[in-house]
Protein backbone atom coordinates (compact mmCIF):
# COMPACT_ATOMS: atom_id res chain seq x y z
CA UNK A 1 0.00 0.00 0.00
CA UNK A 2 1.62 3.48 -0.88
CA UNK A 3 1.19 5.88 1.77
CA UNK A 4 0.05 9.11 0.84
CA UNK A 5 3.00 11.95 1.26
CA UNK A 6 1.47 14.12 4.29
CA UNK A 7 0.69 10.72 6.65
CA UNK A 8 3.69 9.70 6.01
CA UNK A 9 5.54 13.17 7.23
CA UNK A 10 2.82 13.07 10.14
CA UNK A 11 4.33 9.00 10.91
CA UNK A 12 7.83 10.37 11.10
CA UNK A 13 6.44 13.39 13.62
CA UNK A 14 4.97 11.06 16.01
CA UNK A 15 6.40 11.37 19.74
CA UNK A 16 7.37 8.41 21.85
CA UNK A 17 4.85 9.15 24.20
CA UNK A 18 1.50 8.15 25.82
CA UNK A 19 -1.39 9.93 24.16
CA UNK A 20 -4.29 9.90 21.70
CA UNK A 21 -4.49 10.25 18.25
CA UNK A 22 -7.27 11.09 16.18
CA UNK A 23 -7.46 9.88 12.07
CA UNK A 24 -8.86 12.24 9.35
CA UNK A 25 -10.16 11.43 6.32
CA UNK A 26 -10.02 13.63 3.05
CA UNK A 27 -12.51 16.11 3.88
CA UNK A 28 -10.56 16.79 7.24
CA UNK A 29 -13.58 14.32 9.47
CA UNK A 30 -12.39 12.59 12.16
CA UNK A 31 -13.25 9.15 11.69
CA UNK A 32 -10.94 6.91 14.33
CA UNK A 33 -9.93 7.94 17.51
CA UNK A 34 -7.04 5.44 20.06
CA UNK A 35 -5.29 5.38 22.96
CA UNK A 36 -1.90 4.64 23.11
CA UNK A 37 1.48 3.85 25.69
CA UNK A 38 3.55 5.39 22.78
CA UNK A 39 1.87 7.08 19.93
CA UNK A 40 4.90 6.57 17.71
CA UNK A 41 5.27 2.74 17.77
CA UNK A 42 0.82 2.31 17.96
CA UNK A 43 -0.20 4.31 15.15
CA UNK A 44 2.82 3.29 13.25
CA UNK A 45 1.86 -0.39 13.41
CA UNK A 46 -1.19 0.61 11.22
CA UNK A 47 0.94 1.31 8.21
CA UNK A 48 2.89 -1.92 8.12
CA UNK A 49 2.70 -4.27 5.67
CA UNK A 50 2.46 -7.32 7.59
CA UNK A 51 -0.13 -5.76 9.26
CA UNK A 52 -2.49 -4.87 6.88
CA UNK A 53 -1.92 -8.35 4.92
CA UNK A 54 -3.35 -9.99 8.61
CA UNK A 55 -6.32 -7.16 9.30
CA UNK A 56 -9.48 -7.39 8.51
CA UNK A 57 -11.83 -5.27 6.30
CA UNK A 58 -13.09 -2.68 8.84
CA UNK A 59 -9.15 -1.98 9.48
CA UNK A 60 -7.94 -2.21 5.67
CA UNK A 61 -10.59 0.10 5.06
CA UNK A 62 -9.63 2.71 8.00
CA UNK A 63 -6.17 2.84 6.69
CA UNK A 64 -6.92 3.32 3.53
CA UNK A 65 -9.31 6.12 4.21
CA UNK A 66 -6.90 8.01 6.17
CA UNK A 67 -5.66 11.60 4.88
CA UNK A 68 -3.97 13.24 7.98
CA UNK A 69 -3.26 12.27 11.58
CA UNK A 70 -3.30 14.11 14.77
CA UNK A 71 -2.09 13.55 18.45
CA UNK A 72 -2.78 14.78 21.63
CA UNK A 73 0.47 13.95 24.12
CA UNK A 74 -0.94 12.89 27.64
CA UNK A 75 1.12 12.43 31.16
CA UNK A 76 -0.07 8.58 30.96
CA UNK A 77 -1.89 5.71 29.90
CA UNK A 78 -4.79 6.71 32.31
CA UNK A 79 -4.89 10.25 31.51
CA UNK A 80 -5.36 8.74 27.46
CA UNK A 81 -7.98 6.41 28.54
CA UNK A 82 -10.00 9.36 29.92
CA UNK A 83 -9.04 11.63 26.68
CA UNK A 84 -10.03 8.77 24.39
CA UNK A 85 -13.44 8.36 25.73
CA UNK A 86 -14.00 12.02 26.08
CA UNK A 87 -12.77 12.78 22.33
CA UNK A 88 -15.34 9.44 21.32
CA UNK A 89 -18.05 10.66 23.07
CA UNK A 90 -17.93 14.38 20.95
CA UNK A 91 -16.67 13.17 17.51
CA UNK A 92 -18.50 10.08 17.63
CA UNK A 93 -15.83 8.55 14.61
CA UNK A 94 -17.46 6.25 12.40
CA UNK A 95 -14.66 3.83 12.84
CA UNK A 96 -15.04 3.92 16.81
CA UNK A 97 -18.56 1.71 16.81
CA UNK A 98 -16.96 -1.17 18.74
CA UNK A 99 -15.14 1.42 21.23
CA UNK A 100 -16.22 0.00 24.91
CA UNK A 101 -14.47 1.83 28.23
CA UNK A 102 -14.12 -1.32 30.54
CA UNK A 103 -12.24 0.78 33.06
CA UNK A 104 -14.35 2.51 35.61
CA UNK A 105 -12.79 5.68 36.99
CA UNK A 106 -14.59 7.76 39.82
CA UNK A 107 -17.12 10.44 39.58
CA UNK A 108 -18.65 13.04 41.95
CA UNK A 109 -22.23 12.78 41.68
CA UNK A 110 -24.85 16.03 42.63
CA UNK A 111 -28.65 14.92 42.47
CA UNK A 112 -29.88 18.44 42.65
CA UNK A 113 -33.05 17.24 42.56
CA UNK A 114 -33.30 16.46 46.23
CA UNK A 115 -34.74 19.08 48.33
CA UNK A 116 -31.31 19.39 49.85
CA UNK A 117 -29.06 17.50 47.58
CA UNK A 118 -25.92 15.62 49.19
CA UNK A 119 -22.28 14.57 46.97
CA UNK A 120 -21.92 11.17 46.55
CA UNK A 121 -19.05 9.43 45.12
CA UNK A 122 -19.94 6.62 41.90
CA UNK A 123 -17.96 5.17 39.26
CA UNK A 124 -20.87 4.87 37.12
CA UNK A 125 -22.46 7.81 34.92
CA UNK A 126 -26.13 7.49 34.92
CA UNK A 127 -29.02 9.44 32.58
CA UNK A 128 -31.15 10.42 35.98
CA UNK A 129 -30.65 14.50 35.81
CA UNK A 130 -27.88 14.60 38.27
CA UNK A 131 -25.00 16.65 37.70
CA UNK A 132 -21.51 14.77 37.72
CA UNK A 133 -18.14 15.72 37.72
CA UNK A 134 -15.27 13.82 36.72
CA UNK A 135 -13.99 11.31 35.77
CA UNK A 136 -10.84 11.59 37.96
CA UNK A 137 -7.70 10.10 37.24
CA UNK A 138 -7.33 8.97 40.95
CA UNK A 139 -9.56 7.59 43.70
CA UNK A 140 -7.42 10.12 46.01
CA UNK A 141 -8.36 12.89 44.28
CA UNK A 142 -12.10 12.17 43.92
CA UNK A 143 -12.03 11.59 48.09
CA UNK A 144 -10.01 14.94 48.42
CA UNK A 145 -12.48 16.30 46.31
CA UNK A 146 -15.25 15.24 48.05
CA UNK A 147 -14.17 15.51 51.45
CA UNK A 148 -13.24 18.94 50.34
CA UNK A 149 -16.48 20.67 48.83
CA UNK A 150 -18.43 18.67 52.10
CA UNK A 151 -16.74 20.79 54.87
CA UNK A 152 -15.90 23.85 52.77
CA UNK A 153 -19.53 24.09 52.00
CA UNK A 154 -21.73 22.91 54.50
CA UNK A 155 -23.04 20.50 52.34
CA UNK A 156 -24.86 17.06 54.51
CA UNK A 157 -23.61 13.58 54.26
CA UNK A 158 -26.76 11.71 55.83
CA UNK A 159 -29.11 9.76 53.54
CA UNK A 160 -32.68 10.53 54.61
CA UNK A 161 -34.56 12.79 51.65
CA UNK A 162 -35.68 15.22 54.29
CA UNK A 163 -33.31 15.69 57.01
CA UNK A 164 -35.22 16.42 60.39
CA UNK A 165 -34.43 16.76 64.44
CA UNK A 166 -34.73 12.65 65.05
CA UNK A 167 -32.29 12.56 62.15
CA UNK A 168 -29.66 15.46 64.08
CA UNK A 169 -29.85 13.41 67.40
CA UNK A 170 -27.22 10.89 66.42
CA UNK A 171 -25.38 13.38 63.99
CA UNK A 172 -22.45 15.70 64.90
CA UNK A 173 -21.69 16.41 61.25
CA UNK A 174 -22.62 20.05 62.37
CA UNK A 175 -19.75 20.31 64.84
CA UNK A 176 -16.97 17.94 62.92
CA UNK A 177 -17.49 18.51 59.50
CA UNK A 178 -18.69 22.08 59.22
CA UNK A 179 -22.41 20.66 58.38
CA UNK A 180 -25.18 23.79 57.24
CA UNK A 181 -27.53 20.92 59.09
CA UNK A 182 -31.04 21.77 57.69
CA UNK A 183 -32.28 18.78 59.81
CA UNK A 184 -32.72 21.38 62.16
CA UNK A 185 -32.91 24.78 60.25
CA UNK A 186 -29.77 26.48 60.77
CA UNK A 187 -30.25 26.70 56.82
CA UNK A 188 -33.79 27.24 55.08
CA UNK A 189 -33.86 25.30 51.31
CA UNK A 190 -32.90 28.40 49.71
CA UNK A 191 -29.67 28.93 51.42
CA UNK A 192 -28.71 25.51 51.06
CA UNK A 193 -29.58 25.27 47.21
CA UNK A 194 -26.96 28.15 47.57
CA UNK A 195 -24.25 26.19 49.04
CA UNK A 196 -24.70 24.04 46.27
CA UNK A 197 -24.59 26.28 43.15
CA UNK A 198 -21.33 27.51 44.69
CA UNK A 199 -20.06 23.91 45.11
CA UNK A 200 -20.70 23.03 41.71
CA UNK A 201 -19.18 25.84 40.06
CA UNK A 202 -16.17 25.15 41.79
CA UNK A 203 -16.10 21.62 41.30
CA UNK A 204 -16.21 22.99 37.45
CA UNK A 205 -12.97 25.19 38.04
CA UNK A 206 -14.76 28.37 38.14
CA UNK A 207 -13.58 29.38 41.96
CA UNK A 208 -9.89 29.01 41.81
CA UNK A 209 -10.36 31.78 45.29
CA UNK A 210 -11.32 28.21 47.43
CA UNK A 211 -7.53 26.86 46.12
CA UNK A 212 -5.87 30.34 46.72
CA UNK A 213 -7.31 30.65 50.22
CA UNK A 214 -5.71 26.57 50.63
CA UNK A 215 -2.85 27.53 49.80
CA UNK A 216 -2.61 30.78 51.81
CA UNK A 217 -3.22 28.63 55.08
CA UNK A 218 -0.69 26.07 54.08
CA UNK A 219 2.13 29.27 54.09
CA UNK A 220 0.70 30.00 57.19
CA UNK A 221 1.09 26.90 58.61
CA UNK A 222 4.73 26.31 57.11
CA UNK A 223 5.40 30.09 58.06
CA UNK A 224 4.45 29.23 61.58
CA UNK A 225 6.93 25.93 61.78
CA UNK A 226 3.82 23.83 61.97
CA UNK A 227 5.00 21.34 59.63
CA UNK A 228 2.46 18.42 60.55
CA UNK A 229 -0.86 20.70 59.42
CA UNK A 230 0.82 22.22 56.50
CA UNK A 231 2.01 18.73 55.07
CA UNK A 232 -2.16 18.02 55.52
CA UNK A 233 -3.03 20.47 53.66
CA UNK A 234 -0.36 19.93 50.88
CA UNK A 235 -1.67 16.79 50.50
CA UNK A 236 -5.25 18.27 50.17
CA UNK A 237 -4.13 20.98 47.90
CA UNK A 238 -2.09 18.93 45.47
CA UNK A 239 -4.47 16.72 44.01
CA UNK A 240 -7.47 19.15 44.55
CA UNK A 241 -5.79 21.34 42.12
CA UNK A 242 -4.72 18.66 39.91
CA UNK A 243 -8.50 17.19 39.83
CA UNK A 244 -10.11 20.99 39.21
CA UNK A 245 -7.48 21.97 37.08
CA UNK A 246 -8.33 18.85 34.90
CA UNK A 247 -11.97 18.89 34.88
CA UNK A 248 -11.25 22.63 34.06
CA UNK A 249 -8.80 21.33 30.76
CA UNK A 250 -12.07 19.32 29.90
CA UNK A 251 -14.42 22.20 29.89
CA UNK A 252 -12.58 24.28 27.60
CA UNK A 253 -12.52 21.72 24.97
CA UNK A 254 -10.69 18.35 23.98
CA UNK A 255 -10.34 19.33 20.64
CA UNK A 256 -7.23 21.96 21.17
CA UNK A 257 -3.83 19.88 21.59
CA UNK A 258 -3.16 19.55 24.95
CA UNK A 259 0.27 20.52 25.77
CA UNK A 260 3.42 20.32 28.06
CA UNK A 261 2.42 23.35 30.40
CA UNK A 262 5.50 23.76 32.47
CA UNK A 263 7.58 23.35 29.53
CA UNK A 264 5.98 25.85 27.46
CA UNK A 265 6.07 28.16 30.59
CA UNK A 266 9.69 27.92 31.48
CA UNK A 267 10.46 28.04 27.48
CA UNK A 268 8.90 31.25 27.30
CA UNK A 269 10.53 32.80 30.50
CA UNK A 270 13.83 32.16 28.65
CA UNK A 271 13.15 33.19 25.31
CA UNK A 272 11.36 36.42 26.82
CA UNK A 273 13.92 37.10 29.40
CA UNK A 274 11.09 37.06 32.04
CA UNK A 275 11.77 37.20 35.81
CA UNK A 276 9.70 33.89 36.05
CA UNK A 277 7.25 31.77 34.66
CA UNK A 278 4.45 33.12 32.63
CA UNK A 279 1.90 31.53 34.97
CA UNK A 280 -1.07 33.86 33.79
CA UNK A 281 -1.21 35.38 30.22
CA UNK A 282 -3.35 37.50 28.42
CA UNK A 283 -3.87 36.99 24.43
CA UNK A 284 -5.39 40.14 22.48
CA UNK A 285 -6.88 40.00 18.65
CA UNK A 286 -8.77 42.09 16.57
CA UNK A 287 -11.81 41.30 14.03
CA UNK A 288 -13.09 43.92 11.57
CA UNK A 289 -13.79 43.58 7.65
CA UNK A 290 -12.23 46.76 6.04
CA UNK A 291 -13.10 48.59 9.19
CA UNK A 292 -16.10 47.68 9.65
CA UNK A 293 -17.96 46.67 12.74
CA UNK A 294 -14.25 46.63 14.42
CA UNK A 295 -14.43 44.38 17.80
CA UNK A 296 -11.42 42.87 19.99
CA UNK A 297 -11.14 40.16 22.01
CA UNK A 298 -8.90 39.41 25.11
CA UNK A 299 -8.32 35.48 26.49
CA UNK A 300 -6.97 34.41 29.58
CA UNK A 301 -5.17 31.27 30.53
CA UNK A 302 -3.62 30.51 34.15
CA UNK A 303 -0.93 27.59 33.93
CA UNK A 304 -2.30 26.34 30.83
CA UNK A 305 -6.20 26.36 31.43
CA UNK A 306 -8.73 28.88 29.90
CA UNK A 307 -10.05 31.08 32.61
CA UNK A 308 -13.34 32.31 30.37
CA UNK A 309 -14.54 34.24 33.14
CA UNK A 310 -12.30 36.58 32.54
CA UNK A 311 -12.76 36.46 28.80
CA UNK A 312 -13.44 40.31 27.50
CA UNK A 313 -15.15 41.88 24.33
CA UNK A 314 -14.15 45.25 23.12
CA UNK A 315 -16.59 47.23 20.64
CA UNK A 316 -13.54 49.40 19.03
CA UNK A 317 -15.35 53.00 19.43
CA UNK A 318 -12.86 55.70 18.34
CA UNK A 319 -11.24 54.25 15.31
CA UNK A 320 -12.55 54.66 11.85
CA UNK A 321 -11.20 52.67 8.71
CA UNK A 322 -8.93 49.91 8.82
CA UNK A 323 -5.93 50.41 11.32
CA UNK A 324 -5.37 47.42 13.16
CA UNK A 325 -2.64 48.70 15.22
CA UNK A 326 -4.73 51.86 16.44
CA UNK A 327 -7.91 49.31 17.10
CA UNK A 328 -5.09 47.27 19.32
CA UNK A 329 -3.65 49.73 20.91
CA UNK A 330 -7.12 51.24 22.26
CA UNK A 331 -8.49 47.93 23.44
CA UNK A 332 -5.19 47.50 25.28
CA UNK A 333 -5.34 50.92 27.06
CA UNK A 334 -9.08 50.29 27.59
CA UNK A 335 -8.26 46.54 29.53
CA UNK A 336 -5.65 48.01 31.80
CA UNK A 337 -7.34 51.18 32.45
CA UNK A 338 -10.15 48.83 33.76
CA UNK A 339 -7.69 46.68 35.38
CA UNK A 340 -6.26 49.53 37.22
CA UNK A 341 -9.91 51.04 38.68
CA UNK A 342 -10.81 46.61 39.46
CA UNK A 343 -7.03 47.03 41.42
CA UNK A 344 -6.17 43.82 39.38
CA UNK A 345 -2.68 42.15 39.56
CA UNK A 346 -1.52 42.29 35.40
CA UNK A 347 -0.80 39.41 33.32
CA UNK A 348 2.58 38.23 33.75
CA UNK A 349 2.46 38.28 29.76
CA UNK A 350 0.67 39.79 27.09
CA UNK A 351 0.54 38.26 23.98
CA UNK A 352 -0.96 40.41 20.15
CA UNK A 353 -1.69 38.80 17.44
CA UNK A 354 0.31 40.71 14.61
CA UNK A 355 3.53 41.23 13.92
CA UNK A 356 5.62 44.51 14.91
CA UNK A 357 3.63 47.02 14.21
CA UNK A 358 0.75 45.93 16.30
CA UNK A 359 3.36 45.12 19.28
CA UNK A 360 4.83 48.45 19.64
CA UNK A 361 1.43 50.14 19.22
CA UNK A 362 0.08 47.76 22.55
CA UNK A 363 3.49 48.57 23.80
CA UNK A 364 2.99 52.59 23.38
CA UNK A 365 -0.66 52.10 25.03
CA UNK A 366 1.12 50.34 28.15
CA UNK A 367 3.60 52.50 28.82
CA UNK A 368 1.63 55.64 28.52
CA UNK A 369 -0.67 53.95 31.10
CA UNK A 370 2.81 53.15 33.35
CA UNK A 371 2.25 49.66 32.71
CA UNK A 372 5.98 49.87 31.56
CA UNK A 373 6.98 46.67 33.86
CA UNK A 374 4.45 44.08 31.97
CA UNK A 375 5.96 42.38 29.06
CA UNK A 376 4.83 41.77 25.82
CA UNK A 377 5.14 39.49 22.18
CA UNK A 378 3.71 39.10 19.03
CA UNK A 379 2.67 36.21 17.36
CA UNK A 380 3.03 37.11 13.58
CA UNK A 381 -0.16 35.28 11.26
CA UNK A 382 2.05 34.06 8.35
CA UNK A 383 4.99 32.51 9.55
CA UNK A 384 4.15 32.31 13.42
CA UNK A 385 6.68 34.80 13.78
CA UNK A 386 7.52 35.83 17.42
CA UNK A 387 8.47 39.78 17.95
CA UNK A 388 9.43 41.56 21.40
CA UNK A 389 9.52 45.00 22.14
CA UNK A 390 13.18 44.25 22.49
CA UNK A 391 14.55 43.46 19.57
CA UNK A 392 12.82 43.88 15.77
CA UNK A 393 14.36 40.81 14.76
CA UNK A 394 11.53 38.22 14.84
CA UNK A 395 12.49 35.24 16.84
CA UNK A 396 11.71 31.48 15.03
CA UNK A 397 10.88 28.89 17.28
CA UNK A 398 11.09 25.49 16.35
CA UNK A 399 7.86 23.26 15.16
CA UNK A 400 8.10 21.42 17.74
CA UNK A 401 8.83 24.13 20.64
CA UNK A 402 6.70 23.37 23.98
CA UNK A 403 6.41 27.23 23.66
CA UNK A 404 5.37 27.46 19.96
CA UNK A 405 2.30 25.64 21.29
CA UNK A 406 1.32 27.95 24.26
CA UNK A 407 1.13 30.75 21.87
CA UNK A 408 -0.95 29.16 18.99
CA UNK A 409 -3.66 27.60 21.81
CA UNK A 410 -3.43 31.17 22.85
CA UNK A 411 -3.55 32.71 19.49
CA UNK A 412 -5.74 30.72 18.11
CA UNK A 413 -8.54 31.37 21.27
CA UNK A 414 -8.50 34.88 21.26
CA UNK A 415 -8.78 34.64 17.36
CA UNK A 416 -11.92 32.54 17.62
CA UNK A 417 -13.36 34.72 20.25
CA UNK A 418 -13.06 37.74 18.57
CA UNK A 419 -14.29 36.34 15.33
CA UNK A 420 -17.61 34.83 16.99
CA UNK A 421 -18.22 38.66 18.53
CA UNK A 422 -17.48 40.35 14.72
CA UNK A 423 -19.91 37.52 13.25
CA UNK A 424 -22.40 38.12 15.70
CA UNK A 425 -22.35 42.08 15.84
CA UNK A 426 -22.20 41.74 11.48
CA UNK A 427 -25.22 39.58 11.61
CA UNK A 428 -26.95 41.50 14.47
CA UNK A 429 -26.56 45.19 12.24
CA UNK A 430 -27.63 43.22 8.94
CA UNK A 431 -30.72 41.97 10.63
CA UNK A 432 -31.60 45.04 12.01
CA UNK A 433 -30.84 47.48 8.64
CA UNK A 434 -33.08 45.93 6.91
CA UNK A 435 -35.93 45.11 8.90
CA UNK A 436 -34.93 48.81 10.12
CA UNK A 437 -35.79 50.21 6.58
CA UNK A 438 -39.18 49.05 6.74
CA UNK A 439 -41.91 51.66 7.87
CA UNK A 440 -43.83 50.23 10.61
CA UNK A 441 -41.53 48.17 11.75
CA UNK A 442 -40.38 49.00 15.25
CA UNK A 443 -38.32 46.98 18.33
CA UNK A 444 -41.88 44.89 19.50
CA UNK A 445 -42.79 43.59 15.94
CA UNK A 446 -38.87 43.49 14.94
CA UNK A 447 -38.77 41.32 18.04
CA UNK A 448 -41.59 39.13 17.22
CA UNK A 449 -40.68 38.45 13.76
CA UNK A 450 -36.94 37.32 14.18
CA UNK A 451 -38.45 35.05 17.41
CA UNK A 452 -40.94 33.05 14.87
CA UNK A 453 -38.04 32.91 11.82
CA UNK A 454 -34.86 33.33 12.95
CA UNK A 455 -33.61 35.03 10.48
CA UNK A 456 -34.26 37.23 7.82
CA UNK A 457 -33.52 35.25 5.23
CA UNK A 458 -36.03 32.61 6.64
CA UNK A 459 -38.27 35.95 6.70
CA UNK A 460 -37.43 36.29 3.06
CA UNK A 461 -38.73 32.64 2.33
CA UNK A 462 -42.17 33.37 4.32
CA UNK A 463 -45.46 33.44 2.67
CA UNK A 464 -47.49 36.63 3.13
CA UNK A 465 -49.92 34.96 5.13
CA UNK A 466 -47.26 32.97 7.54
CA UNK A 467 -46.22 37.12 8.17
CA UNK A 468 -49.59 37.80 8.92
CA UNK A 469 -49.76 34.95 11.78
CA UNK A 470 -47.21 36.93 14.00
CA UNK A 471 -48.55 38.17 16.57
CA UNK A 472 -48.72 42.22 16.22
CA UNK A 473 -48.38 41.93 12.11
CA UNK A 474 -51.35 41.25 10.31
CA UNK A 475 -52.41 41.52 6.91
CA UNK A 476 -51.38 44.72 6.25
CA UNK A 477 -47.59 45.14 7.95
CA UNK A 478 -47.29 41.66 6.07
CA UNK A 479 -48.02 42.99 2.69
CA UNK A 480 -45.88 45.46 3.29
CA UNK A 481 -42.46 43.13 4.49
CA UNK A 482 -43.42 40.60 1.70
CA UNK A 483 -43.33 43.76 -0.59
CA UNK A 484 -39.83 45.28 0.75
CA UNK A 485 -38.07 41.83 0.97
CA UNK A 486 -39.20 40.54 -2.42
CA UNK A 487 -38.74 44.55 -4.26
CA UNK A 488 -36.50 43.74 -7.32
CA UNK A 489 -32.83 46.04 -6.45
Amino acid sequence: MDIPEKVAARLRELPDKPGCYLMRDRRGTIIYVGKAVSLRKRVRSYFRAGTLRRADPKLRGLVRAVADIDWIVQRSEAHAVIAEGQLIKEYKPRYNVDFKDDKRFPLLRLDIDQPFPRLTLCRLRRDDGAQYFGPYRASQAARVAHEFVEKTFGLRRCRPRVPGIDDHKHCIDDIVRFCAAPCVGKVDSAGYRARVTEAAAFLRGERPAYLKALRSEMERAGAARDYERAAALRDTLLPLTAAVKERAIRAGGMARPVMDVQAGMTALRSILRLPHDPRRIEAYDISNISGTYAVGAMVCFEDGVPQRKRYRRFRIRTIEGSNDPAMMAEMVTRRFERLRGDGGAPPDLVLVDGGLTQLRAARQALDRGGWHAVPMAALAKRFEELYTARDETPIRLPADSPALRILRVLRDESHRFALGYHRRLRGQRIRESVLDEIPGIGTDRKAALLKVFGSVRRLAQASETQLASVSGVGPKTAALIYGRLHAPD
